[in-house]
């Protein structure tokens, strides 16, 4: 039997009940991933020793009676922007091909805590510089519903993995797009978290773009990432300070009566029709559920040149600390 359709929720349940083995369960994971990785491109580095290891652990505390973490024993994937301690972390650049990740990222570490599985670090396009799924190192990451397309980017590597059933859990970062993108060419669930809600360090180079985020295959599952992602830290000074809300248990309330603001361009923004449709049919479907929607602009001309300026301020942090060979590469 294979797990890789199952829910976080449901995983978490059966793992608790001692229906299923969390070594069971990775190793069902890794397996999908032997099969279909050659084909789809979404690992840059997998690690299936420290998965197995963490399982094993995850098992010996379940068959203990012991407290179970949030994520205990479900499988969860890295984005290569990330820094995962003694794992190669390379941004998906050349120049970067042997670099090791000096510590856990406080995403890394509170998912370690709650007792996920890591089984790899996903693709990224160089820095994340862009929306599309492929970079000078790792190649293409392709688009399983169609392998002629991008699965959009910069966080292309998740949304595969979620996608194809390689894990239920994965960690994306956002600065102009890299969750949003990547999940609407996947179909998945994607969240850019407000800035600071999800600690970074180390710093990005680009600043205060920076946003990570759960990528999952409903939101209920990212509800449940993002509640053990969400705890400050003190190695980012722009973290917000503790929240006490368990983001799963918010969903149960539903969404009568809540206020919805749509804009279906922002108030400058080209849309292509198709997308403009699929949207409007999306805030319509938040009516039918008892939300008052009112269509609103937010007021603010076109930031493009002001995030181009954050953006390329953060590249050419990156370009002055390499040496020429390197910015050849």
């Amino acid at each position: 039997m294979s797990f890789a359709y199952h829910s976080a929720l449901d995983l978490t349940r059966m793992i608790a009940a001692k229906e299923i083995s969390p070594v069971e369960l990775v190793e069902d994971t890794l397996a999908r991933q032997e099969v279909l990785e050659p084909a789809l491109n979404c690992f840059v580095t997998r690690t299936p020793e420290i998965a197995l290891a963490a399982a094993r652990k995850a098992e010996q505390a379940v068959m203990a009676g012991a407290e179970l973490g949030a994520l205990h024993g479900l499988p969860l994937s890295v984005k290569d922007l990330i820094s995962m301690a003694d794992v190669p972390w390379t941004f998906g650049s050349k120049p970067f091909a042997e670099n090791i990740g000096p510590v856990d990222a406080p995403s890394v570490e509170r998912a370690r805590a709650a007792g996920a599985c890591i089984i790899g670090k996903t693709t990224t396009s160089e820095f994340g510089c862009k929306g599309t799924g492929d970079s000078p190192l790792t190649g293409i990451t392709r688009n399983p519903w169609n392998s002629e397309h991008t699965p959009g980017g910069s966080s292309g590597g998740a949304a595969v993995a979620a996608l194809t059933g390689m894990g239920p859990l994965h960690i994306g970062t956002d600065g102009g797009g890299s969750v949003r993108i990547p999940a609407s060419f996947s179909g998945i669930f994607g969240l850019k978290a407000n800035f600071g809600r999800v600690p970074v360090y180390p710093a990005s180079p680009f600043g205060t773009l920076s946003h990570l985020g759960p990528m999952t295959r409903s939101v209920a599952d990212g509800a449940l990432m993002l509640t053990v992602m969400a705890e400050p830290d003190p190695r980012d000074a722009f973290s917000l300070p503790y929240d006490a809300r368990d983001y799963f248990s918010v969903l149960e309330g539903g969404i009568a009566g809540l206020c919805v603001a749509f804009s279906p361009d922002l108030g400058y923004a080209e849309v292509d029709p198709e997308v403009a449709k699929l949207v409007a049919a999306a805030a319509k479907s938040f009516a039918a559920l008892g939300a008052q929607v009112e269509q609103v602009d937010p007021g603010f001309d076109n930031p493009q040149a002001i995030f181009r300026s954050h953006w390329y301020a953060g590249a050419a942090h990156i370009l002055r600390a390499m040496t020429p060979e390197q910015r050849e590469l």
